[in-house]
């Protein structure tokens, strides 16, 4: 339990759908983070705001040992059967037509023709239309997530309420997560997040909000999906994105840290996100941020090489992190071992460019690895990585080739960096004037 104090489950909780929490509630029983008791209590004031009522009632049993239920949980469960007929019976007609091939295929792409030839050749108006809302919104409130995607899926077709429509889009992408669909899951996440980015919110505030929840919700499928560690860079690392992090959810900076780390194709835009580091290690700490800053803020590669066994606890305890799993040539890589891999390579190297020669029982040291398996692990990095170094054995160091940098690669790197910044920066702007017109 002592790992609780690194747990993030109560900052990330808020900004999830309430049956999203259920998942992470499950993951920290797993891991004993928490009293027992205290996770059974969670799950039972989650599902009392749901209709999931069987559930909450086995829980009840379990986590009083008894076979009783009080009565407001009895009288909850008919409330919730009496309701779930009287919203199929409401949608029993719209339901019936889209169940039948021949008359789905009358339906175009065109929204306003639908509704006329619904109203005209089946007497199905926008009455029926919103109470098949309601009714897969029911559906995913009893745990339903398969039949509640299908129904907002159909509804979404026949819905001309934006704001409605929104709603149920999020719905559809809390259900394909629940159903761990992560190839629709990340389709309809980058739909949502294309209307996020696009919609005139009333207040910008709201709009920041909106994509603090998108983040939250992408890291069940970022961390899940084949090539999810790049999706994490590609959305939380865009400017608007890592603005409302630092500003209102400084947490989600693990997974972006942690990402980084274990993806070598992304070190350009690593650079930049190290002076972020710098900015926020003073208001928000996490072994994983704290490893970055040791390494290229600080230089303090013991503090680095403690933070590494704190790290590898983080990602064990962690609900995103704690489960991935890379497939490649039929071996299954723990996340968890392929962060320390690159963390030391991260020690590694900066350590060697501040250093000509280097100890390797220092060296060593600073790995977290014995004489023999440093020694291992630096020669097979200098025959993989043709990284300018050779090791000594005669005298036990690791000896740096001077490494002259490239004129024409410096000015082609500065040129893409002066390029990446216009670009933003003219991005910025015409965001500037389209808001001025809107007004």
């Amino acid at each position: 339990m002592a790992m609780a104090k690194y747990d993030l489950t109560p900052r990330i909780a808020p900004n999830l759908d309430r049956h999203l929490v259920f998942p992470l509630l499950e993951f920290t029983q797993e891991r004993e983070l928490y009293p027992n008791d205290q996770i059974l209590k969670a799950k039972i004031e989650l599902l009392n705001n749901t209709n999931m009522v069987d559930y909450a009632m086995d829980i009840h049993k379990s986590l009083y040992h008894t076979e009783d239920v009080p009565q407001d949980m009895v009288d909850r469960r008919v409330e919730v059967v009496a309701r779930l007929k009287s919203l199929e019976e409401a949608a029993a007609p719209l339901v019936t037509f889209l169940q039948n091939p021949n008359a789905v295929q009358e339906l175009r792409a065109d929204k306003q023709y639908n509704l006329q030839m619904l109203t005209e050749r089946y007497q199905i108006g926008p009455e029926q239309i919103e109470a098949l809302y309601q009714y897969a919104k029911f559906q995913f409130e009893c745990g339903n997530y398969s039949g509640a995607a299908d129904y907002l899926y159909q509804y979404r077709a026949l819905c001309t309420n934006a704001e409605r429509s929104l709603s149920a889009l999020w719905g559809k992408l809390a259900a394909e997560i629940l159903m761990q669909n992560w190839d629709i899951a990340l389709e309809e996440l980058n739909r949502l997040k294309e209307i996020i980015d696009s919609k005139n919110f009333a207040s910008s505030l709201n709009q920041v909000q909106s994509r603090i929840w998108l983040m939250h919700w992408s890291l069940f499928i970022f961390f899940n999906h084949d090539n999810g560690r790049t999706h994490v860079i590609d959305l939380f690392n865009q400017d608007k994105y890592l603005n409302a992090i630092q500003t209102n959810a400084p947490h989600l900076l693990r997974y972006l840290a942690t990402a980084f780390i274990v993806n070598k194709k992304r070190r350009p835009q690593f650079k930049e996100f190290i002076k972020v580091i710098q900015q926020e290690q003073h208001s928000f700490s996490d072994p994983i941020t704290e490893f970055l800053a040791c390494v290229y803020v600080n230089f303090d590669f013991d503090g680095a090489q403690k933070k590494m066994k704190e790290c590898e606890d983080v990602i064990l305890n962690d609900p995103f992190l704690g489960k991935r799993v890379e497939e490649s040539n039929y071996t299954v890589v723990p996340l968890k071992d392929e962060f320390l891999e690159n963390a030391r390579l991260f020690i590694f190297e900066t350590y060697c460019r501040i250093h000509e020669r280097i100890d390797m029982g220092v060296l060593a040291e600073k790995l977290n690895l014995n004489y023999e398996d440093a020694e291992r692990w630096i020669l097979n990095l200098i025959r993989t990585s043709k990284l300018g170094a050779k090791i000594n054995t005669q005298t036990g160091t690791v000896v740096m080739e001077p490494n002259h940098p490239n004129v024409y690669e410096q000015l082609i790197d500065h040129t893409k960096g002066l390029s990446g910044r216009t670009y933003k920066l003219v991005s910025q702007l015409l965001e500037h004037a389209q808001a001025q017109a809107a007004r």
